[in-house]
């Protein structure tokens, strides 16, 4: 496979396969494929759309990028929230403790550095005392016990999604 043929093939609207996926994303993370030719590619998604096998697809690979943490440890519903970006951290802060009062448990993992205004851990951490580094098994704990916490994403888990926030920054 070569990256021309899936910014080409995605530029025309044709549905991608889960195996092209792979390449792009896994190409992206391994350094394997540039900046400019997954700007391409990301344009022609824009403009083309994906299906939802490709977005499933996608997501799967993505996650798949690196370690995965297990949560059966945590009991019940399980949620998270993802954001875009932007300036802010307008709703972590928020919908967090609110999906927790309503039952879910919120087992959330924030990022780093994200662009001028930094990530969500970032903040959290300028307050004196506050711990966002912890072992699984205390992180665990914690949403068991309060139905909500928040700590840092390691390096490791989904660099795909950590990589791809260049593109929204």
């Amino acid at each position: 496979m070569r990256m021309y043929d899936m910014i080409d093939k995605k530029k025309y609207g044709k549905e991608m396969s889960k195996e092209e996926i792979a390449f792009v994303i896994n190409g992206y993370v391994a350094d394997e494929i540039p900046d400019y030719q997954m700007s391409a590619w990301l344009m022609a998604v824009y403009y083309q759309g994906m299906t939802d096998d490709e977005l499933v697809y996608m997501t799967d690979c993505m996650a798949k990028s690196g370690d995965m943490v297990d949560l059966s440890a945590i009991d019940g519903i399980k949620v998270d929230k993802n954001s875009t970006g932007g300036v802010g951290d307008k709703t972590t802060l928020v919908v967090a403790p609110l999906v927790a009062a309503c039952g879910g448990r919120v087992a959330k993992m924030s990022g780093r550095g994200l662009g001028f205004t930094g990530g969500t851990i970032d903040k959290l951490e300028s307050i004196p005392g506050l711990m966002t580094a912890m072992k699984e098994e205390k992180f665990f704990e914690i949403v068991n016990r309060l139905g909500v916490a928040v700590m840092g994403q390691s390096a490791n888990i989904a660099p795909a999604d950590k990589k791809s926030m260049h593109f929204v920054m």
